[in-house]
């Protein structure tokens, strides 16, 4: 800054010296007047050069200050109109008051003052009205950053087109790690000789090398039956565009043959290392296995995961190793813990109470002292016949304990054993699950995103028809001084046959052999009737619901309850299940409220569609056949509507959480 700009701080000081140099100058005069006379001169001369020199100041510091605002104001003008940031001022009604010149270039007319916000971008106006300070618009293929401020009724706008083309190209070229696994290879092929071992090898391959040429996907097979695919994030969104067709081309291909092997993906993406990224796809896959297989899952480094595929039953298994080796396991844990208690899911039904009396026996057989977890608040309808006939044996009764109870009695080294559920919010008591370090999970839904952190041991078949038909097998590999009481054996048996509609539906070779050494342990068929009969007051309410269904497309029947009125998930299940009956019903859905207030929806397929994948998109789960879930805060005309959404995103998007 120049010296002339600054302000004469010394001004009141010269005063005051030329003040004292006067009083000085009086006494020279008094004793000396030729010397006063001459100092009265310089005194005059010095007064009068420091008055002029400090207006010289003041006027240059004026000028400067005028030359300066002028400047400023011009490049106040020039940076309004020429600087390469869109300016606009709107109107009360949202109309353009003026614009910079700059907003000309993206737009086809001469100017668009007197236009409406919405020549810019439909998002303007709404965004204006609910007070957001900032929105993302395109205009004419450009992306601008808007700042909206609202008390002066101004725009600026801040094109980022640059910016969002190379936040694009870095998001397109992220690794992508896959794991393709052959579903079934094993089972599939052990029967077969060589030649035919080989011509399912090259086929398999030949498609897969084929789908990873056309997409420009680096393939690489490490052994028989997996495969690692390395791609990057723009290949895999033109791979979710086209819902993973290579699914249904091995699918179609082998079946043709008779063979029925399928794919799972396990897919791993995100902005992490290398091995995460590996970490992800093996997690992934996990999942797609649990979900049954012959299905996409995608993971990102959140967490957050989506499925694809998931079209057909998964098969069953020929051997029984597994279930050998996991019962082998069981006896293991149950001998070195202290206790075991035994927990299903809320509202128990008849597969998860006689899964949980099979645990028990293991436990006893292995001298163990078990406990079954059961909320006498939370029984519903359906198994109430059961828990009546079971509080008679009070051999049996005494081993039900409420959670309370549950809650003193678990320590760290209790054995807590999850059955016919693996999701927390699901069991009957959750706080259970964070008081000891050994949690088995037992179940035979498809798995779910949602799952029990750090089991010791997990048990998940989704071919299974019920989770007592797994703990059935379980104890066929117990020591042989198990013993099963009628009751008990008849517990199991009922859950095999409520879970499988009377042997109707996802029902195996294995089921039957489940079900035969129930029978042989003296399981009694009458009174699994007797438990399942119904009161004529829950049969007619049943019957209002199938009266008032509709078909909504392609053999889809929607009912919903009259509001106001609830009923319990059974008797939704039942209705779903008995328009599934219809001629020309493909799959069915029924929606009501519930006691608690939820809305409670029930869905059933005969397999063309996966109703799982369409209650996932609803927070719920369950099979592909088979499935459920419940909405918290809204009505049933909104339940409708969005399940409506979801079938039609289904038919037309495809199948994708």
């Amino acid at each position: 800054m120049p010296n002339f700009f600054k302000k004469p701080t010394m001004s009141g000081h010269l005063w005051i010296i030329y003040l004292i140099s006067l009083l000085l100058l009086g006494f020279i005069w008094y004793y000396q007047w030729m010397l006063g006379l001459m100092m009265t001169l310089f005194l005059a001369a010095s007064i009068f050069y420091s008055v002029r020199t400090e207006q010289n100041m003041i006027n240059e510091t004026e000028e400067y200050i005028s030359t300066l605002s002028y400047r400023v104001k011009k490049v106040g003008e020039e940076a309004l109109l020429e600087m390469p940031i869109g300016i606009v001022l709107y109107s009360e009604n949202y109309m353009i008051e003026w614009a910079n010149p700059y907003m000309n270039k993206f737009t086809e007319e001469d100017t668009i003052v007197g236009e409406s916000l919405k020549r810019l971008s439909d998002h303007l106006i709404p965004c204006v009205k609910d007070e957001e300070d900032e929105v993302w618009i395109t205009i004419a293929g450009y992306k601008f950053q808007t700042i909206i401020k609202r008390d002066e009724r101004l725009l600026y706008l801040f094109d980022r087109t640059q910016q969002t083309e190379i936040h694009n190209r870095y998001e397109n070229e992220q690794t992508v790690l896959s794991i393709i696994f052959l579903d079934n290879y094993e089972e599939i092929t052990q029967g077969m000789d060589d030649t035919a071992k080989s011509h399912i090898n090259s086929q398999v391959t030949s498609i897969l090398n084929k789908w990873a040429g056309d997409y420009g996907i680096y393939l690489k097979r490490t052994s028989q039956e997996r495969f690692m695919a390395v791609m990057n994030q723009k290949i895999l969104y033109t791979l979710e565009k086209a819902k993973f067709e290579i699914l249904d081309d091995v699918r179609e291909l082998i079946t043709d043959q008779n063979v029925p092997l399928t794919l799972s993906f396990g897919i791993g993406v995100g902005p992490v290392s290398l091995p995460e990224l590996g970490e992800l796809a093996q997690s992934s896959l996990d999942l797609a296995l649990g979900r049954g297989g012959d299905q996409v899952a995608i993971k990102d480094d959140s967490g957050k995961v989506r499925f694809y595929g998931g079209k057909t039953n998964p098969m069953e298994k020929r051997t029984r190793v597994r279930a050998r080796v996991i019962s082998h396991a069981m006896k293991e844990l149950v001998q070195a813990s202290e206790k075991v208690l035994i927990m299903g899911h809320k509202s128990p039904d008849m597969d998860s109470v006689g899964a949980s009396i099979g645990i028990l026996k293991i436990a006893q057989a292995n001298d163990k002292k078990a406990a079954i977890v059961l909320d006498p608040d939370d029984i519903d309808t359906g198994v109430q016949r059961m828990v009546e006939e079971i509080e008679k044996d009070e051999d049996l009764w005494h081993y039900f304990i409420p959670p309370e109870d549950a809650l003193e009695m678990v320590t760290n080294e209790t054995l807590l054993v999850v059955v016919d559920t693996h999701k927390p919010s699901m069991v009957i008591e959750e706080k259970l699950l964070s008081k000891t370090e050994h949690v088995v999970v037992i179940d035979h839904h498809r798995r779910a995103e949602e799952f029990i952190a750090d089991p010791t041991l997990v048990y998940m078949e989704p071919y299974a028809s019920s989770t007592a038909e797994l703990v059935t097998e379980l104890l066929e590999y117990q020591p042989k001084k198990l013993k099963l009481s009628m009751l008990e054996s008849t517990a199991l048996l009922a859950g095999i046959i409520v879970d499988t509609k009377s042997f109707t539906l996802r029902t195996g070779s294995r089921t039957f052999d489940a079900a035969s050494y129930l029978r042989s342990k003296g399981a009694d068929t009458v009174q699994v009737q007797k438990f399942m009969k119904e009161d004529l007051d829950v049969y007619i309410r049943r019957s209002k619901l199938i009266e008032r269904a509709s078909v909504y497309r392609d053999g889809i029947a929607i009912s919903t309850g009259d509001r106001g009125e609830t009923y319990g998930p059974v008797i939704i299940a039942q209705a779903a299940d008995t328009l599934l009956t219809m001629s020309g019903i493909v799959s069915s859905f029924v929606i009501s409220e519930r006691s608690d207030g939820r809305i409670g929806i029930s869905a059933r397929s005969l397999g063309d569609i996966n109703v799982q994948v369409i209650m996932e998109r609803m927070n719920g789960g369950g099979h592909l056949t088979n499935a459920a879930t419940q909405l918290e805060d809204t009505t049933i005309e909104d339940a409708k509507a969005l399940l409506q959404d979801i079938i039609d995103e289904y038919f037309e998007g495809g199948d994708t959480e």
